[in-house]
């Protein structure tokens, strides 16, 4: 071996170079650290979070038309759609909405899917739960749509 090998091995030359070039980008004044529950981060534009069901602001009732289309669309099949015939109108009225949000994969493709922009899916992140039976959402849960908790200190 030659002699400058064996003090590179010693030196351990190539671990220092490695750690130089690791600490170069580690200047404090380039770190930034976000106050999480204090301070709340802004996520993207397009980011898809929680879903939720519109309601008509003036009449409190939903913009679902119980056309089905969000469960076809949905490629998980974790959107379940009811609905009855309303005999003196004739139309169809939902009776329950049920979402499955442990299986979603948040893609969209229920939200466009839907002619009427009743299901959409909001900003929110904060989706975690103790138990699998809270990520089942039903009607009353999405209309109501997702509550953010609040900290203070």
């Amino acid at each position: 071996m030659e002699v400058s090998k064996i003090l590179r091995t010693i030196f351990l030359v190539d671990l220092v170079k490695g750690l130089a070039l690791t600490f170069r980008y580690q200047d404090p004044r380039e770190i930034y650290t976000e106050q999480y529950p204090l301070q709340r981060p802004q996520v993207a534009e397009r980011y898809r979070g929680a879903p939720r069901l519109n309601v008509n602001a003036e009449t409190n009732e939903t913009l679902c038309i119980a056309c089905d289309l969000c469960a076809l669309a949905c490629p998980e099949h974790l959107i379940i759609v009811s609905s009855e015939r309303n005999e003196k109108t004739r139309r169809k009225e939902l009776t329950n909405f049920t979402y499955d949000l442990s299986r979603c994969m948040f893609c969209g493709l229920c939200e466009d899917a839907c002619p009427t922009d009743c299901l959409e899916l909001t900003q929110d992140f904060e989706m975690a739960m103790y138990s699998r039976e809270g990520a089942i959402l039903d009607r009353h849960r999405l209309e109501e749509g997702p509550t953010p908790t609040r900290y203070v200190r």
